[in-house]
């Protein structure tokens, strides 16, 4: 097994993995002011709880989009488990062959994202991972990572909107019953909500008209399970996708 670390800016996901299955998959808070110590106890805290012992693995990846975090993280981990943990980064063996301007911008959870879903899904691929922004990431039939577009989050936009309103307040994703809502609750769920989906199938839409072809949705994400089933396209929600795609890394990359 190894530890599969999914660093974000809102949550950090941490799950242990082998070929065989995922063992546990928990979210805790990112905090930049958190020292090694303190989030050395979180993973503790998640490894005791699943009955993990630190021999029970043998390695440990990390994939970042805060990087003034990830020393502290791999600190932490060493702290726990006595070893280094793999940093994804530019010149990382993926076998995946990036066409953009500038292949080292792309962020790492989008190629991790991606390597998982190509090895799992047939090609040509939109990967769609909702976090903190929402991306849609393409992979044509050629196995190339083509582009993609990156969107504010859902959760972003909610918050927004209610910090910036005096008169709307915070609401939870609860799934609407309809999109034409009768108070203003319900109203700015089913705006959040079916707004974001009809992003989502718009964009895929197009990708597929500039494309030329139809493509197969993957989505992944703590907000997935949300938005998927609003969305007319058919949309595969994998919550394992970023584990396995790190995992699959971390085997390419180990010596």
């Amino acid at each position: 097994m190894i530890l599969a670390i999914d660093m974000g800016n809102t949550n950090i996901v941490i799950g242990g993995i082998d070929n065989t299955k995922t063992y546990f998959l928990e979210r805790v808070t990112t905090y930049t002011t958190r020292t090694d110590l303190e989030y050395s106890m979180y993973i503790k805290g998640i490894l005791d709880i699943h009955g993990i012992k630190p021999s029970d693995i043998e390695g440990a990846i990390l994939s970042s989009v805060v990087p003034p975090l990830n020393e502290t993280i791999r600190n932490a981990i060493k702290k726990v488990l006595g070893i280094e943990c793999m940093l994804v980064e530019s010149g990382m063996k993926t076998g995946l062959n990036i066409l953009m301007d500038n292949p080292k911008t792309v962020g790492s959870d989008m190629i991790v994202d991606a390597v998982a879903a190509m090895d799992e899904y047939p090609l040509p691929l939109a990967i769609i991972d909702m976090g903190t922004a929402t991306t849609i990431s393409v992979v044509d039939k050629s196995g190339n990572y083509i582009g993609g577009i990156i969107h504010p989050g859902l959760r972003i936009s909610l918050d927004t909107l209610s910090s910036k309103t005096a008169q709307l307040p915070q609401v939870n994703l609860d799934m609407p019953k309809k999109v034409i809502a009768k108070n203003t609750i319900d109203s700015m769920r089913s705006g959040i909500l079916f707004g974001h989906a009809g992003m989502m199938d718009g964009i895929i839409s197009r990708m597929e008209e500039e494309l030329g072809e139809k493509l197969n949705v993957i989505a992944t994400g703590g907000l997935a399970p949300f938005v998927a089933p609003l969305c007319t396209h058919d949309i595969i929600v994998d919550d394992n996708l970023l584990l396995k795609g790190l995992l699959k890394l971390y085997i390419k990359n180990h010596i």
